[in-house]
C-alpha cells in the first residue's frame, strides 16, 4: 500500500487543551487506499487527534498536510470541501430530521443534484436498514441505525479520507461485524480509511497499518497484522496476558 505522496500527513502535532498536553509531537501518515487504525486506551487522545486533522481543534505547533496542502489553520468547512471527512464519535445525527433530511444535509456543499441522489441511493445499497426508515426521524432508530446513518451521511461529501472515531462503540456483537464489513467494502470502493476504535482486535483486523498512542505520543506502528501479534499490544489492548 506504499504511495509516494501520503494522502494524509501529520507532523510534529503538539496540542493542548489548556494546561493538558494532550498530543506530543505524534506523526502519522496514511496512503490512497489505505485503512490505518489508531489505537490506544481512553484518555490516550486519539480523537484529539481526529479533531484537530478535521480543524475543530488547532495544533499549538505541527502540520497537517492533505492532499499536499497544508490545512494546518483551515477551517472544518473548508477541509470537508477537500473531501477529508470526519465521522465522530457519538454519531452527532439531527435527531429531529428524517433519515433521508440527515443524508442531504451530508451533501451541503454540493449542487450536483443528480450525483447526490446516485449517492443516496448507494449509502441505501449499503445500509438496507436505512432504506426501511428513510423518512423516520434518526432520532427513533436504534444505535446501530444511527451509526450506520453517520456513515452515510459522511459518504455524502464523497470522501477521499473517511476518518471514524468509535463506530462501533455501544453496538451488539453483530452489529459491530456489520459495521466493520462496510468499512472494508468502503475502502474497497477507493476510500482511504483512519479508524479510532476501541475494539483494537477488530480495528487490526481490517486495518493495513496501525498506530499505538499512549499519552498524547506514538509508542509504536508499523503492519497492522503484526501489531496484532506484538506481545505488548495482546497484553495492552486484546485482554490476552
Amino acid at each position: 500500500m506504499a504511495s509516494e505522496t501520503p494522502l494524509l500527513s501529520l507532523s510534529d502535532l503538539d496540542v493542548y487543551y489548556g494546561a493538558i498536553h494532550a498530543l506530543r509531537g505524534v506523526s502519522l501518515t496514511v496512503d490512497p487506499g489505505e485503512i490505518v487504525t489508531l489505537i490506544g486506551a481512553n484518555g490516550a487522545g486519539k480523537s484529539t487527534l481526529l479533531r484537530t486533522t478535521s480543524g475543530l481543534v488547532r495544533a499549538k505547533s505541527g502540520s497537517v498536510q492533505f492532499m499536499d496542502e497544508d490545512v494546518t489553520k483551515r477551517d472544518p468547512a473548508y477541509i470537508v470541501s477537500k473531501r477529508l471527512v470526519h465521522c465522530p464519535e457519538g454519531r452527532r445525527i439531527f435527531s429531529n430530521m428524517t433519515v433521508r433530511e440527515n443524508l442531504e444535509l451530508g451533501a451541503y456543499l454540493r449542487n450536483d443534484k443528480v450525483g447526490i441522489a446516485q449517492d443516496i441511493e448507494h449509502a441505501l445499497d449499503l445500509f438496507p436498514r436505512l432504506r426501511e426508515r428513510i423518512a423516520q426521524s434518526a432520532g427513533t432508530l436504534s444505535g446501530g441505525e444511527q451509526q450506520m446513518l453517520a456513515i452515510g451521511r459522511a459518504l455524502m461529501t464523497k470522501p477521499k479520507l473517511l476518518m471514524l472515531d468509535e463506530p462501533s462503540l455501544g453496538l451488539a456483537p453483530n452489529l459491530v461485524r456489520e459495521i466493520f464489513r462496510i468499512v472494508q467494502k468502503i475502502n474497497e470502493e477507493g476510500v482511504a480509511v483512519l479508524l479510532v476504535e476501541q475494539n483494537a482486535n477488530q480495528a487490526l483486523a481490517v486495518a493495513h497499518r496501525a498506530y499505538v498512542l499512549e499519552t498524547g505520543a506514538i509508542h509504536l506502528s508499523g503492519n497492522a497484522a503484526d501489531l496484532r501479534n506484538d506481545p505488548q499490544v495482546r497484553a495492552a489492548y486484546l485482554g490476552e496476558g
